[in-house]
């Protein structure tokens, strides 16, 4: 049977490592993507995966790093994007780009790949996965004219808006392109023991950091396989495409916001205009 390509992005650390070492087999082809050179090398050598560096906070990086995984893959296309990368962080500096780097790395940064790579999904009836959280409805509560957060910035909203964006960029990938092949979908990997929110001066870093951690967390291999979980699995069966999911299960309970396809709309035309690339 032919190869399965599946690019994995947060792929040096966490859950995303996790989930390549589980993924590696013949019947996958592993595309990762993390920020550090070191690790990123580590997970690929381990797994016999390919691998680029690229970091989410500078969009050139992504521009670039699309057209390198798209040299790589050639006509093959993609199976699977598993848009995992992301995290909070401390304050209110911007990146390069000007943008508030919670939003960037975790939305705008993937929003740009994901665009980019549309071609190669399209081309493979692909399948786009978002790495969410239960913060989305925890903290968040988007507006598109303010993604940034100037008037009431806090890392904790920050985060949640970023991952709510998450969840409602899924849901639009489903309404514009499920017709033409795509399937999409957010999921919460459950609460993991990993270096989340160590860079942060959210309050959840002491989470993070104390003992309670042991009882409250759950191991990144435990949050890895849910994601290969939602990777190897087939659209339709599997999990339904333009849903949520708490783990493994579809899940009602989520921010009131994701039910509101001209807010989807509009956090996609937004994002589009920010990143500089046409809306579709």
């Amino acid at each position: 049977m032919p190869q399965k390509t599946i690019v994995l992005t947060g792929a040096s650390d966490g859950i995303g490592a996790a989930a390549a070492r589980q993924l590696a087999s013949p019947s996958n082809r592993l595309i990762l993507v993390g920020r550090s050179v070191e690790k990123t090398r580590t997970v690929a050598e381990e797994t016999g995966s390919d691998w680029f560096t690229a970091d989410f906070a500078r969009l050139d990086d992504v521009r670039a790093l699309a057209g390198k995984i798209t040299d790589a893959v050639g006509d093959g296309g993609i199976h699977v994007l598993a848009n995992n990368a992301g995290g909070i962080f401390g304050d209110q500096t911007p990146t390069v780009d000007g943008f508030e780097k919670t939003m960037q790395v975790n939305h705008l940064a993937p929003f740009l790949l994901t665009n980019l790579l549309l071609p190669q999904l399209l081309a493979s009836d692909g399948a786009v996965i978002n790495t969410s959280s239960i913060g989305h409805r925890l903290f968040g509560h988007i507006d598109v004219d303010d993604l940034d957060n100037t008037r009431r910035f806090s890392p904790n909203k920050a985060y949640g808006d970023a991952k709510l964006a998450n969840v409602l960029f899924a849901k639009s990938l489903h309404t514009k392109f499920h017709a033409d092949g795509l399937s999409a979908v957010a999921f919460h990997p459950g609460t993991v023991q990993t270096n989340f929110a160590s860079d942060s001066s959210s309050i959840m870093r002491l989470l993070y950091r104390t003992p309670l951690k042991h009882l409250l967390l759950i191991g990144a291999d435990k949050g890895g396989d849910t994601l290969r979980w939602f990777i190897e699995g087939t659209p339709g069966d599997t999990w339904l495409s333009g849903a949520y999911y708490d783990e493994r299960t579809l899940t009602t309970k989520v921010n009131p916001q994701v039910n509101d396809p001209d807010l989807a709309e509009a956090l996609w035309q937004r994002s589009a205009a920010l990143v500089g690339i046409p809306s579709w």
